[in-house]
């Protein structure tokens, strides 16, 4: 068999099954400023319409060499489909993602999630760039991505006055995070039906330095997994922040393959959950990526050391900030495809 195709090689990872090299893939958002520059429009144009969204994510992959393309770029689109005010800074030329200046709900008892939300604000932009880039791009696969939970709570209401209803209100907190988990395994379910090769789950806002373990596992895990168990494969569970003391509980959610970004001890984490468990990470996306300091032997370190403690594909710890350092994002995925020849704990070569 001769080179694969980036769709061959991260579909084939994630049933692990033998591949030529290394992919440098996400679960996250991958565009980047030559990719939107290419298709000639502006940052904050990109989120609002099927095309511009589709192309630059395109590009972004084929001038870096990625092995995917990854929709949605920015949070809010759920919040806004339920009613929520967005800002999406449309006449800014800076990078700036669209954020919720108000939320329309002051309680945890108020939310309500409207049956008709895949119709509702920007979610409707998404199967038609499914569309486009598989028109487009048949070459590459589709990664979507969901939120998690306790992460979406933050994005319906104050996220501070949720942190404090952990401990003192949580059977209303399990009710809202109840509602949230049943709108994410619909909306997940409808991604994947519109077309998208693989879907992250992703809950940032629930690692070791912002939620104890043990909350973890009362309140986090049992939630994540009936996500996970509710999708079709190829799915991945990716949580940002600390996560050494929760790997071995993420690997328990019924994931297809685990991603952590900078904060986690690959090493560690490898030795903790063995060669069988895919593992992916953690390409630090601002030192390595964007500082202009960094050289481009630096970043070639950088992977190889990511390589070397255990990884089975590198992977961007977080949406990747689109400003890059050209440069060393190109040195960083190409030392992928080359250093990346030999096999990975969990998956072999050709």
């Amino acid at each position: 068999m001769g080179e694969l195709t980036p769709k061959e090689r991260v579909l084939r990872l994630l049933r692990k099954e033998p591949i030529d090299t290394m992919p440098f893939f996400s679960g996250m958002g991958m565009v980047v400023m030559p990719g939107i520059e290419k298709v000639g429009c502006k940052f904050a144009q990109i989120h609002t319409d099927a095309s511009r969204m589709a192309m630059s994510a395109i590009w972004s992959s084929r001038l870096m060499g990625f092995d995917c393309v990854v929709i949605p770029y920015d949070m809010t689109m759920e919040s806004e489909a339920v009613g929520n005010e967005i800002s999406l800074y449309e006449n800014s030329e800076d990078i700036l993602y669209p954020t919720i200046p108000h939320k329309k709900w002051k309680t945890m008892e108020e939310v309500e999630i409207p049956k008709d939300i895949m119709e509702r604000g920007r979610l409707p932009l998404l199967p038609k760039a499914i569309k486009i880039i598989k028109e487009e791009a048949p070459e590459l696969p589709i990664g979507c991505w969901q939120l998690g939970p306790f992460t979406q709570a933050g994005q319906m209401l104050e996220l501070d006055m949720i942190l404090k209803a952990v401990f003192k209100e949580k059977k209303k907190v399990e009710e809202l995070l109840d509602k949230l988990t049943d709108m994410i395994i619909e909306l997940g379910k409808w991604l994947q039906a519109s077309g998208c090769d693989y879907i992250t789950l992703r809950e940032p806002g629930v690692a070791a330095d912002l939620l104890s373990p043990r909350t973890f596992k009362e309140l986090i895990q049992p939630r994540l997994t009936r996500i996970l168990d509710a999708w079709k494969s190829p799915k991945l569970l990716h949580i940002c922040g600390q996560t050494d003391p929760l790997i071995t509980m993420m690997a328990e959610c019924h994931a297809d393959g685990l991603t952590v970004d900078i904060k986690n001890n690959i090493k560690e984490s490898r030795k903790k959950l063995g060669p069988d468990v895919l593992l992916m990470g953690n390409v630090d996306t601002y030192k390595i990526t964007c500082d202009p300091s960094t050289t481009v032997e630096q970043a070639v370190e950088h992977i190889k050391w990511i390589i070397d403690n255990g990884v089975d594909a590198v992977m961007p710890g977080c949406d990747l900030w689109p400003a890059i350092v050209f440069e060393n994002m190109k040195a960083c995925v190409d030392t992928t495809h080359e250093y990346g020849r030999r096999p990975s704990p969990a998956v072999g070569r050709l």
